[in-house]
């Protein structure tokens, strides 16, 4: 790695070392890539507190939502071969979908999570889950909220089966099989990103632990009113879920199991080319990444701005984050993607995972003169 950033490495360490010694996180993982080459890729702690196994670079993390952002890439780069197009009403290639209105219902509309879908039936369980045609079906015969664009929602599930189905009907592959073949297997990351996870590789997975996590979605489901309509009591986004061997395994495209440097890597092949690898245009790019719609949002209340499939923060970055504590965001005027994750999914802690990407992305900018 270029000495330059010798003094990024070293705060880095001390800042997630501290978090391990000081008893707040089992494992960290912190990499960072600037212009398509890595500077920072850290690591801290135990993957498994009960076994003691480490946290290596290569350990898969399951980082909830921000998995939305390795889903969001695919949809990219299908559309940059000329597969997709952001327009395409979702009834074009999954006829049954159309059902109660829904053909006016676009791509775009599910990248932005505007579609109107956003609810899950109340007794929907993780066994469903598994089932990829049920929970298609599911959505197929569900009734829209509100006609598509008028309100901004979260699509916390249902996102990634609308998004996965249509990718299904366009290529013949599943998401995850898309995911491994077009984007982690030419960025030699395919053992480190993941959407369903192959069984063979569950051993080497970050063991999860919560730390306040379950008890947020419990106060949410309690005092967010349309809260437990898009995440159901059965499948809140905790270490519960994502813990489950069986739900792993499976094409649930709203959330992933990824190692910090393998999503900073897909991240950087979006700004610009890695080892030869780019996955879209300058032009796609600046299209997917530029805000697309910034309202107030229906499950959180609070105003939000998405761009086509990745939140667009007022930094200049867009990117994707997981409850509990995992995030992956991408600078494209610095050049810089940023990613850190950990296995103690905490909530109400300050959010340390944050501070490390500020962290790197301030020291980044002023080295660049651009801070």
């Amino acid at each position: 790695m270029d000495d330059r950033w010798d003094g990024l490495r070293a705060e880095v360490h001390e800042a997630v070392d501290d978090l391990v010694t000081s008893g707040r996180e089992a494992g960290v993982q912190v990499a960072a890539y600037l212009h398509g080459v890595p500077v920072v890729e850290e690591q801290a702690g135990l993957a498994d507190t009960g076994t003691g196994r480490p946290m290596t670079a290569d350990t898969p993390v399951h980082a909830v939502s921000t998995g939305k952002g390795l889903t969001a890439t695919v949809v990219h780069v299908l559309a940059e071969r000329g597969r997709l197009d952001y327009d395409l009403p979702l009834a074009r290639v999954w006829p049954e979908f159309a059902r109660h209105g829904k053909d006016g219902i676009t791509l775009r509309h599910v990248l932005t999570h505007t579609a109107g879908l956003p609810a899950l039936p109340a007794d929907v369980t993780p066994e469903d889950f598994t089932d990829w045609s049920r929970m298609c079906g599911l959505l197929a015969d569900a009734e829209p909220l509100w006609a598509p664009g008028e309100r901004l929602a979260y699509h916390a599930w249902t996102w990634g089966w609308l998004l996965g189905e249509v990718v299904r009907r366009v290529t013949g592959r599943s998401v995850s099989q898309v995911l491994a073949e077009e984007v982690a297997g030419p960025l030699g990351v395919d053992r480190e990103l993941f959407l369903a996870v192959p069984a063979s590789e569950l051993p080497r997975l970050a063991r999860l632990e919560d730390a306040g996590l379950s008890a947020l979605m419990t106060w949410a489901g309690a005092n967010l009113p349309h809260f437990d309509a898009v995440a159901p009591p059965a499948v809140r986004p905790d270490t519960v879920t994502g813990s489950r061997p069986d739900v792993l395994r499976a094409d649930v495209p709203s959330v992933g199991t990824m190692s910090a440097r393998a999503v900073a890597r897909m991240y950087a092949a979006l700004l610009g080319p890695v080892d030869g690898v780019r996955l879209v245009s300058p032009d796609r790019l600046r299209a997917m990444s530029a805000p697309a719609v910034r309202v107030h949002e229906w499950v959180f209340g609070q105003e939000t701005t998405f761009g086509l499939g990745y939140a667009v923060d007022d930094d200049g970055s867009f990117g994707t984050a997981g409850s509990g504590g995992s995030l992956a965001f991408a600078y494209p005027e610095l050049g810089l993607t940023v990613a850190a994750v950990r296995n103690r999914l905490g909530a109400g802690d300050g959010d340390p995972m944050e501070r490390l990407r500020v962290l790197v992305r301030d020291r980044v900018a002023a080295e660049l003169g651009r801070g």
